[in-house]
């Protein structure tokens, strides 16, 4: 089979892209490992999404996205201004449509096997499944897949070092929950409305709440989290990140950003003996979890887990060599480029199991990414999206958002077409 563009890896970025080329008439193929489109946003329960610059570029797939997810009431826009607070199941239906509309074709449960490169191009491509193996020739080549698996097939340069990770976590989701029972109870515990807030949309409540074991602040859920450690029910690395957030059309369910996997070691998320360890660490956390919120907090006498994520919420991983590499001090000096793709103004989030070394970072204006760091310096016709874009560890660590990596994909699909 013959195509204009074949992006490996349904993620945010890949769909964005995917999208923005495929409407134009181009023929796209989507080749996705698992069996649904999304990602760490669907597969990986990442919701909601993080607000962003009010400037956004390259929004267009963001708000066709929300678009048609307000159709099944599975989108809502929080208190603080966040319109990405979604619904990830429905999600997964919503970007089929979206890819259906935009005659993309999508290749579920599938592979990148082998590829041909000739003279610094990428000429074909080997796929595989457990019912398909075919032969793809095309002009241009996506690398959407968050940890650049076929960029390393082709041996391009990576710029990740030793120990530039962050922690990962496994999140889930418990149902059966009394919201408003949780919500008052929250509202009186917790004063601090930069933590804990309630709001009412659509005729549903929604709320938010953290705890984290880290002393530089007050968290009014440490005194019940240190109950549950004395009496066994946690251990006290659990409580090391806890994060909740309602689910819009999920009535009496709540997401949880955690647990934030605790080990001696640094968990290399692209090491399979640390990957399968952290499933399997996090899955003993997430029960524990769920044990203490049942015992603990007021709305959950009855709930129980209803879903835990497909794969590890990884923040960082390989990170391919572009053309230019996005550096925190563009971040931080606000540097402008000819060919911006995003403009942000997330600020530098890096996650830690140590005590008081995770870093939330915010930045004093709004910053831009360019085309360049989506380039491979190996390959002309190879681009990458998402993640795993050409930028330092501390610059990834802004960019790496939902808002951001739908922004890389239509930043991208346009760059490209450009090039026909």
């Amino acid at each position: 089979m013959i195509y204009d563009v074949v992006i490996v890896g349904g993620g945010a970025a890949g769909c964005s892209a995917a999208y923005n080329i495929g409407i134009t008439g181009k023929k796209v193929l989507l080749i996705e490992k698992n069996n649904y489109l999304g990602g760490l946003m669907t597969g990986g329960l990442v919701t909601p999404f993080m607000k962003s610059a009010d400037n956004q570029i390259n929004t267009n797939f963001n708000k066709i996205f929300k678009s048609e997810m307000k159709k099944y009431n599975a989108v809502i826009t929080y208190q603080d201004g966040n319109d990405g607070w979604f619904n990830p199941e429905i999600a997964k239906i919503v970007l089929d449509k979206l890819m259906n509309d935009a005659n993309v074709k999508v290749l579920y449960d599938t592979t990148v096997m082998s590829a041909k490169v000739d003279n610094g191009c990428i000429s074909d491509i080997d796929i595989c499944s457990k019912m398909l193996s075919e032969h793809i020739k095309s002009r241009y080549y996506i690398d959407a897949t968050g940890n650049c698996d076929f960029a390393k097939l082709i041996n391009c340069k990576f710029l990740n070092k030793e120990n530039e990770y962050q922690s990962v976590n496994l999140r889930f989701i418990m149902s059966n929950i009394n919201i408003d029972k949780f919500a008052d109870w929250l509202l009186k515990l917790d004063k601090d409305r930069n933590v804990t807030t309630v709001c009412h949309v659509n005729g549903e409540t929604h709320l938010s709440t953290a705890y984290t074991w880290d002393t530089d602040k007050e968290w009014a859920l440490e005194p019940i989290f240190k109950k549950a450690i004395e009496d066994g029910v946690l251990k006290k690395e659990d409580g090391n990140y806890f994060q909740v957030f309602t689910i819009p059309n999920m009535p009496g369910s709540i997401a949880f950003n955690c647990p934030r996997i605790y080990t001696q070691n640094v968990i290399d998320p692209i090491n399979v003996h640390d990957y399968s360890n952290a499933i399997m660490t996090g899955r003993e956390s997430i029960l524990r979890i769920s044990e203490f919120c049942t015992k603990y907090l007021e709305g959950f006498e009855h709930s129980y887990i209803s879903s835990i994520a497909d794969m590890l919420g990884i923040r960082v991983s390989r990170r391919l060599q572009g053309k230019y590499i996005f550096t925190i001090d563009d971040i931080k000096s606000g540097k402008t480029f000819a060919n911006p793709v995003l403009i942000s103004n997330y600020p530098v989030d890096i996650h830690s199991v140590k005590n008081n070394q995770s870093v939330l970072e915010k930045v004093n204006q709004e910053y831009q990414m360019p085309i360049e760091s989506m380039i491979s310096v190996d390959y002309q016709n190879l681009f990458v999206a998402g993640r795993c874009v050409s930028a330092d560890f501390y610059a990834q660590a802004a960019i790496r958002i939902i808002p951001s990596c739908l922004s890389m994909g239509e930043g991208l699909a346009k760059y490209i077409l450009e090039l026909f």
